[in-house]
């Protein structure tokens, strides 16, 4: 390679603004991921998470209303970031068609999740979801404040609930910020 197109190339890559929060295959690992499930308010729902002969993670289970019941979610603990240089969330999924919801904690002892829902289609698709468009919410209620800021992040999470008995499945390569 030519040391002007080099330096091109570099310069081009230093300026880019994308961060893992995590990749499956590269981890290999489901440290700090885990499952809460509707149990905890009496419900049947389970969900278990498993990385798959691909090396994704995927998480599975079903949903069921029963019991006061209606939710799964997977969870992702790590150190608080700094995220104000990023503007949004990049998820790598293939989903099966039904909507999720993608939650942010800046402290993962808040008890509220900013939150934002996205559909699936069954196929491989990069999803982008701009923070600005994650709203606080709790127990299903949304609250009256100001929608995510997007300075920290310490959890994330995936969520399923749809006022639905459902089996669902999402395989996930990876979650990122840019």
């Amino acid at each position: 390679m030519k040391p002007l197109l080099l330096i091109l190339v570099l310069s081009l890559i230093s300026q880019n603004n994308y961060e893992i929060i995590h990749d499956f295959k590269a981890s290999k690992s489901l440290y700090n991921w885990y499952v809460v499930d509707d149990g905890v308010m009496g419900g049947l729902s389970q969900g278990k998470l498993t990385i798959n002969q691909k090396g994704n993670g995927l998480y599975t289970g079903f949903v069921s209303t029963a019991n006061n019941g209606g939710f799964s979610s997977v969870r992702y603990a790590f150190e608080t970031k700094d995220v104000s240089r990023h503007t949004e969330v990049v998820l790598r999924i293939k989903g099966d068609g039904k909507p999720y919801q993608f939650r942010i904690k800046k402290d993962r002892y808040q008890q509220f999740s900013y939150i934002s829902t996205f559909e699936t289609t069954g196929e491989w698709e990069t999803i982008r979801i701009p923070f600005k468009d994650f709203y606080p919410g709790f127990r299903g209620y949304r609250l009256n404040r100001p929608n995510y800021p997007g300075d920290e992040m310490s959890e994330i999470a995936f969520l399923i609930g749809n006022k639905a008995n459902e089996e669902f499945a999402l395989e996930i390569k990876s979650i990122a910020l840019d």
